[in-house]
């Protein structure tokens, strides 16, 4: 498949697999692309098979759903007394 119909099938994968809008879906292979993370599957075709769009997308998937460090709220300039 080309690299556009990959990044097609990974899309379409993270929606049926993981109830995801499509807006979701194309938001976090947009963010993957733009962090290289298809950057091997664009210059060797042979990496853009249905089997590793399946594992691509449980790793895209896996990464939008790791913990983010907590970080406290924000707090106003004013004191309470």
């Amino acid at each position: 498949m080309t690299y556009e119909q990959y990044l097609d099938e990974v899309t379409t994968l993270l929606t049926e697999m993981f109830d995801m809008s499509d807006e979701d879906a194309i938001k976090h292979v947009m963010r993957a692309q733009a962090a290289d993370f298809f950057t091997l599957h664009d210059d060797l075709p042979e990496m853009r098979t249905q089997e590793r769009a399946v594992q691509d997308a449980k790793t895209i998937f896996e990464q939008k759903n790791k913990s983010r460090p907590h970080t406290p709220p924000r707090q106003s300039g004013k004191r309470r007394k």
